[in-house]
C-alpha cells in the first residue's frame, strides 16, 4: 500500500484501475466514519462505474493510491451505494463545515481533507486544510489558510449537518451535467438544495435538464421564484417547458412572468402541444438560413459552443423570415455535406429537399421510426403552412420513450464475478 497523503479533493476524478490495468470508473467521494478520540476512520470510497451509478469500493480492498489512480484488487460490488448511518461523505457532506481551534485562537473553514495508512494500513483523516474569516473588507480577499490535525479542531455543527457548500461547488467544477445531476441526486436532500443554491444559473440548468421531472420539481420548489425563472431562461425551451407543464397552473403562469420575454414566448409555444408530439417535444431554436446563405456562415453558427450537438448536425433553409416560425421550409443542409462543397457555396444548391418533415402533431413514435429510417439525428417539424416551427432530435425523442427512471435503472446490471460484501 502506498503510504503518500492523500487529499481528498484531489482524489475526486482519479480514475480506477484493477491489477490488470482495466479501467473501473472514477472517484467520487471519500467515506469515513467518526471514532470518539481519534480522527474519523476512512472506509472506503464511492466509485463511479459506467452507465454513471456510484458503487462502494472498500478501502480493503485498495491497494495504492498515487500518481492521480487508483489500484485494487479487482472485487467491486456493483450494488448502488447508499450511505449508512454512521457514514460521512468527506466532498459531499463535511467540506464547508466550520471548525473552532483548540487553542482558542478562533474558527476556520474545512477546505480539504488529508487522508493516509497508519503502519497497520488504516486509513484515517490525518490533517485538514483550512481556511481562516478574511481580514479584509475587499469582496476579492479571502481568509489565510492553515493546516491542522483532527485533535486540534472541534466542530462547531453536529457531525452530519453541513455548512457553506461553496468549496463542494468548486470540486464539482469540472463535471460533466450529467454526471453533476447524478452525482446532485446522491446528495442527502438537504444538502442538495445548499449545492444547487451555491450553483451558477447555467450549471444549475444543465443538471436539471439531466435529472427526472419529479427532482426537478423539488428543487425549482425550494428555490425563490426570481431564481427559479433565471433557470429555467437558461434552460433549453423543450425542457423548461416539460419542466414547468409539472407545475400547477398558478405557479406556471407566474414563473413565465418572470422569464425573460422572448426565452418566455418560446416555452409558451411549446406547451400548446402534447408532451407526446413532435411539437411538444422539439426545440424551437434550430439554425435557420437563406438559400443565398455560404457554407462559410452555415459553418460559422455551427462552431457556436452553446449549441446542441444534434442541433448543429443541420441547417434548415427556408423563407423569410428566419426565426419561428419561418417562412415556408424549403429544405436542409447536413453539417457532413457542407465540409465537402467550398466556404462560398451557396446553401440553395447544395440542400436535400427530398426528405418529408414531421407536422407538430406527430407521436413521439412516428418521430423515431423516421430519425430510425434515414439514419438522422434531427427533424425539421412544421405547421399546416408548411412553416419550420422547430426541429426534434434523436436525444429528445429518446428521453421521451425511456422509462422515467431510466437514469437510476438497475436492470441491466450484471453480477460481478466476485463481489466485495459491505
Amino acid at each position: 500500500m502506498s503510504t503518500q497523503r492523500v487529499f481528498a479533493a484531489r482524489l475526486a476524478g482519479c480514475a480506477v484501475f484493477d491489477p490488470v490495468g482495466d479501467r473501473l470508473g472514477k472517484v467520487r467521494d471519500v467515506v469515513v466514519v467518526y471514532r470518539s478520540t481519534a480522527a474519523p476512520r476512512v472506509i472506503g470510497l464511492v466509485v463511479e462505474i459506467p452507465g454513471r451509478r456510484h458503487v462502494f469500493l472498500s478501502i480493503g480492498r485498495v491497494t495504492s493510491i498515487r500518481s492521480g489512480q487508483v489500484i485494487t484488487t479487482g472485487l467491486i460490488n456493483v450494488r448502488r451505494f447508499s450511505p449508512r448511518a454512521g457514514e460521512v461523505r468527506v466532498l459531499a457532506e463535511m467540506l464547508g463545515r466550520r471548525v473552532s481551534f483548540a487553542d482558542g485562537s478562533g474558527t476556520a473553514v474545512i477546505e480539504d481533507v488529508a487522508i493516509e495508512p497508519n503502519r497497520l494500513g488504516e486509513w484515517a483523516i490525518s490533517q485538514l486544510f483550512l481556511r481562516r474569516p478574511k481580514t479584509s473588507a475587499s469582496p476579492f480577499a479571502k481568509g489565510p489558510t492553515t493546516f491542522a490535525a483532527w485533535s486540534e479542531v472541534a466542530e462547531e455543527r453536529a457531525p452530519g449537518e453541513s455548512q457553506s457548500a461553496e468549496q463542494l461547488v468548486a470540486s464539482y467544477s469540472e463535471l460533466h451535467a450529467a454526471d453533476l445531476a447524478n452525482t446532485l441526486l446522491d446528495l442527502p436532500q438537504q444538502r442538495m438544495i445548499e449545492v444547487a443554491e451555491e450553483l451558477s444559473d447555467d450549471r444549475l440548468a444543465d443538471a436539471l435538464e439531466e435529472m427526472p421531472e419529479d427532482e426537478q420539481v423539488h428543487i425549482l420548489d425550494r428555490l425563490g421564484d426570481e431564481r427559479a425563472a433565471d433557470i429555467l431562461d437558461q434552460m433549453e425551451p423543450d425542457d423548461a417547458a416539460d419542466l414547468l407543464a409539472q407545475l400547477d397552473p398558478d405557479r406556471l403562469e407566474q414563473l413565465l412572468e418572470l422569464m425573460e420575454p422572448e426565452e418566455a414566448e418560446d416555452v409558451r409555444m411549446l406547451l400548446r402541444y402534447g408532451p407526446d408530439t413532435a411539437g411538444g417535444l422539439m426545440t424551437p431554436e434550430p439554425i435557420i438560413l437563406s438559400a443565398d446563405a455560404t457554407v462559410a456562415e452555415a459553418l460559422a453558427l455551427i462552431r457556436r459552443h452553446e449549441l446542441h450537438p444534434a442541433l448543429a448536425a443541420a441547417v434548415f433553409v427556408t423563407l423569410p423570415p428566419f426565426e419561428t416560425p419561418t417562412g415556408r421550409l424549403l429544405g436542409m443542409v447536413h453539417f457532413q455535406r457542407m465540409l465537402r462543397y467550398p466556404p462560398h457555396e451557396r446553401l440553395g444548391a447544395i440542400m436535400d429537399d427530398s426528405l418529408e418533415p414531421v407536422p407538430v402533431t406527430a407521436s413521439a413514435a412516428e418521430v423515431a421510426r423516421m430519425l430510425a429510417s434515414y439514419d438522422l439525428v434531427s427533424l425539421p417539424v412544421i405547421d399546416a403552412a408548411h412553416r419550420l416551427v422547430g426541429a426534434i432530435s434523436v436525444d429528445d425523442v429518446l428521453d421521451y420513450l425511456l422509462p422515467d427512471d431510466w437514469r437510476s435503472h438497475d436492470a441491466d446490471d450484471a453480477p460481478s464475478p466476485a463481489k466485495d460484501v459491505r
